[in-house]
């Protein structure tokens, strides 16, 4: 008889949760390592986008050794070139010389205007409307998904330097954002048609269980049967793991999930996570096997960055790091139009390179995994290869998701343009003037 081997569990030690935004840039006593110039640099940018990192992240994930060139370093602490040039030296003239605290916020302001604050229609096309309102803190862009944003969890634990929501966080400007779930639940009860919702932000795990809970907790009741799927967007496994298992209410957020997944519901939590540094702290890894046993399910996502993952090693090791941990490997993005894309963005043909030689180190069970795909204004549109038709090189492309449900799954083509970063970038193959979607797309944008 085999003999059963019980495996200790690890003593994680409580850690208090302490946060440094951009006015207490000096006040983090590793950036004493870093030139004088360079923390400059960087509170020009901090004043422009946004900057949030706790002592876990810089104590823990950072190689203060590799600084600036460590991965961790590059994703949470501001750079200069994440602005335009221009742009950067009107900041960093202002700083230099007597200059008040509104000028900066206004400078600040007219800047992130012009850093496309809100892309691919989202303020625009993807806000539901009943009776003729517009719902806030809601998108429903395909037919089967719906976003929540809880105003309680708009911001995260730390910010990612290329965050595609980065204009949640920062001035006045306009956020989605709502505390309402009865509106939420009333919405969702009259859309038969949603079989998922998407509570997102920000992170929704920087707030307090009973709050999450008095969003989920009624999605159990019959009236809503045909919402079969719950997903959580979170940085929080790998920015503060803590949240899993050592918060005052840890062990109430797994029952909650727990509760949740025992009533029929699958629960997913989409992990977002950039490289493989970030997995390997023992209290990562014990927050994943606490989610685990709740019975929820961890899908892993990332978008391809240039100075933090574009190195096809670094994702072959970080999806099998996931699937050794139990975690599903889920997308590969494509870095979008927005904020600090010209630091980060990398050409479409090198980024399906650095995907295809990185599936071709893992096995079948960590190709799960999409990509690279472009969350664009008319659907998430992947990038399937460059490919050579009748004599014209061509980027072969399809919609993994649409606006219309019936653009999915259809191959369409672009020309070669070795610069290309973004859909918008992209002309139609073979002479045609349009793509096929675009009429469609364009009458959808009008509508709205």
């Amino acid at each position: 008889m085999q003999q059963v081997v019980n495996v200790q569990e690890p003593v994680i030690t409580p850690r208090r949760f302490k946060v440094y935004q951009h006015r207490q840039l000096d006040k983090i006593e590793a950036l004493n390592k870093v030139p004088a110039d360079m923390r400059f640099e960087m509170k020009v940018v901090a004043n422009v986008l946004p900057f949030r990192v706790n002592e876990y992240v810089f104590n823990e994930l950072i190689d203060w050794e590799n600084v600036p060139n460590d991965p961790l370093f590059q994703l949470t602490f501001p750079q200069k070139d994440m602005l335009e040039p221009s742009a950067f030296q009107r900041m960093a003239d202002l700083m230099s010389g007597k200059h008040t605290t509104n000028e900066v916020f206004d400078l600040a302001t007219q800047l992130r205007d012009e850093m496309n604050p809100h892309p691919a229609g989202q303020m625009q096309m993807n806000v539901p409307h009943v009776d003729g309102e517009p719902l806030p803190g809601m998108q429903h862009k395909y037919r089967e998904t719906v976003l929540f944003f809880p105003a309680q969890g708009q911001y995260c634990h730390s910010y990612c330097t290329f965050c595609f929501r980065w204009a949640q966080f920062v001035g006045k400007a306009t956020r989605f954002n709502s505390n309402d779930a009865d509106q939420l639940h009333r919405y969702l009860a009259q859309h038969k048609e949603v079989t998922d919702l998407l509570v997102t932000g920000g992170d929704p795990m920087v707030m307090r269980t009973r709050k999450l809970q008095h969003y989920l907790e009624n999605l159990l009741k019959p009236e809503f049967e045909h919402l079969k799927t719950i997903r959580i967007g979170t940085k929080s496994l790998t920015f503060w793991p803590y949240r899993f298992i050592t918060d005052p209410d840890a062990d109430d957020l797994l029952r909650l999930l727990e509760k949740l997944v025992s009533a029929g519901k699958h629960v997913s939590i989409m992990a977002h996570l950039n490289h493989p540094n970030e997995l390997r702290t023992e209290v990562c890894q014990e927050a994943v096997r606490r989610l685990r046993n709740t019975g929820v399910q961890i899908r892993c996502q990332a978008p391809l960055l240039r100075h933090i993952n574009d190195d096809p090693d670094d994702w072959a090791t970080m999806w099998q790091k996931q699937v050794s941990l139990g975690m599903i490997p889920y997308y590969m993005f494509v870095e979008r139009d927005t904020g600090a894309k010209r630091y980060f963005e990398v050409p479409l043909e090198q980024t399906w390179e650095i995907f295809r030689k990185a599936y071709q180190q893992v096995s079948g069970i960590a190709r799960t995994v999409r990509g690279p795909s472009m969350s664009a204004g008319p659907g998430k549109v992947e990038v399937q290869g460059v490919t050579e038709i009748a004599g014209e090189k061509v980027f072969a492309l399809r919609f993994i998701q649409g606006r219309n449900p019936d653009w999915v799954q259809r191959p369409f083509f672009a020309k070669y343009d070795p610069n290309a970063t973004w859909l918008n970038d992209l002309k139609p193959a073979f002479g045609e003037q349009k793509f096929f979607f675009e009429d469609e797309y364009a009458q959808m944008s009008a509508m709205d």
